[in-house]
């Protein structure tokens, strides 16, 4: 299900290009042989003319792939600088015991034929957890993957790092910092195994802006906790979830360097494209018909809120119901109620809504009549949104799923093929 770019703000404009969007990026991707299937791409790369400060944020699973561990080691020596990213799909490099002298042996040969220092690469994998990886994909292929990098190949790297996903995402926008034009842009993959605490799947993300490292992180891990971590699509964690920002400066304006009205505007941008890219992973879940978006607001508190809406989200019994358009309000009610936070259940009110319509269910502690024909044509559209009003405070927050099908458990039972 493809899904446009939501919420409008003056002075930011979505417009094409993913992560080649940025002045100085460029992309490639190609099939190296991981995967069999020859039309599909499997390895992928990002590269910036220029070095980039860098932020990142990494899965909490305690099982981590080896590109993870190898990459936190990069960006530790390197200063938080990067130059590159390459990823490859199909198989995660997570359980091996030769994982992470594969995932260096791959920065060597990438950073030798970028002609940049191994350290300042970005390794990551997606696919299948411990099966055996080899270099020789690698040693073969990474030749052309950057002679083949171009300004406009970013749907060649976003095809790279797809595995059960059915459509590409991938978000920008353009807006103007003093008189610079400057530029923001990302891709991501998702589809399966997606209940972060992060990071959350594969996301790569690249500004033309100048910026300190610094700064980007406090950003990155801000607006993380009200996106990404704020999207489930079936409870599992992935071993190999990584989100990185890259800014090479490229647009020339004065280094951003404290939280001035120009880091805001960054903050600003950076927001529009996570939130954008995670509504895009829930709307592609695997076996997904429906988008689902659980706003919870008037909460006491924030992290009330994103635990409310989360716990809604994340709820099985209620994406079955979505899936069946069957307004079924006490599996929200029960969702709500298990939630890990504190409130007064006998002042919310619960709407349901689309573009077909709203439908109160639950208002005051207490469900109300409705129809269950108009119930039905609200539900039967391809974006539900689930309505919390808390009447307990200011605070507010969004999560997002998906419905859950017959095809999520088609696809689950025979992922390795």
């Amino acid at each position: 299900m493809r899904v446009e770019p939501k919420l409008n703000i003056d002075g930011f404009t979505y417009i094409e290009g993913g992560v080649c969007a940025a002045e100085g990026f460029m992309a490639n991707g190609l099939n190296a042989g991981i995967n069999p299937d020859k039309t599909k791409n499997d390895l992928g790369a990002v590269y910036s003319e220029l070095p980039c400060a860098t932020a990142c944020v990494y899965t909490s699973n305690k099982v981590k792939g080896a590109p993870i561990i190898v990459t936190k080691k990069n960006m530790e020596k390197s200063g938080k600088i990067s130059r590159a990213v390459i990823v490859n799909s199909k198989n995660a490099n997570t359980g091996n015991s030769d994982g992470e002298e594969i995932a260096n042996k791959t920065c060597e040969l990438f950073a030798k034929e970028l002609n940049i220092e191994p350290c300042q690469v970005v390794v990551a994998s997606t696919g299948v957890i411990g099966e055996p990886l080899s270099i020789k994909p690698f040693e073969d292929n990474i030749g052309a993957l950057v002679k083949g990098l171009s300004t406009d190949g970013n749907i060649e790297a976003v095809h790279a790092i797809m595995t059960t996903d059915t459509v590409e995402k991938e978000v920008a926008v353009e807006f103007m910092i003093d008189d610079k034009k400057v530029h923001l842009g990302g891709m991501a993959k998702g589809s399966g195994m997606i209940h972060p605490n992060m990071a959350t799947t594969l996301n790569f993300v690249t500004t033309d802006v100048c910026i300190s490292s610094e700064l980007l992180q406090k950003a990155l891990s801000k607006l993380v906790k009200i996106t990404y971590n704020c999207l489930t699509i079936d409870g599992d964690q992935s071993t190999n979830d990584m989100l990185t920002v890259m800014a090479n400066g490229k647009a020339g304006n004065e280094p951003i360097v404290a939280e001035d009205e120009n880091y805001k505007k960054v903050e600003t941008a950076l927001y529009l494209v996570l939130m954008n890219l995670t509504r895009k992973l829930a709307a592609d879940g695997e076996g997904a018909s429906k988008l689902m978006e659980v706003k919870c607001i008037n909460a006491p508190d924030e992290d009330t809120a994103i635990k409310v809406a989360k716990s809604v989200a994340g709820s099985t019994l209620f994406k079955c119901a979505i899936y069946g358009a069957d307004a079924n309000w006490g599996r929200i009610l029960c969702a709500i109620g298990y939630a890990d936070a504190e409130f007064d259940i006998t002042k919310l009110d619960v709407t349901l809504s689309s573009k077909a319509g709203d439908l109160p269910v639950y208002v005051s502690g207490g469900g109300i009549g409705f129809s269950e024909e108009k119930a039905a044509v609200i539900l039967a559209e391809d974006e539900i949104i689930v309505n919390i009003d808390m009447h307990q405070g200011e605070k507010e927050a969004t999560a997002w799923g998906c419905d859950m099908t017959h095809e999520y458990v088609t696809i689950n039972g025979d992922y390795r093929s």
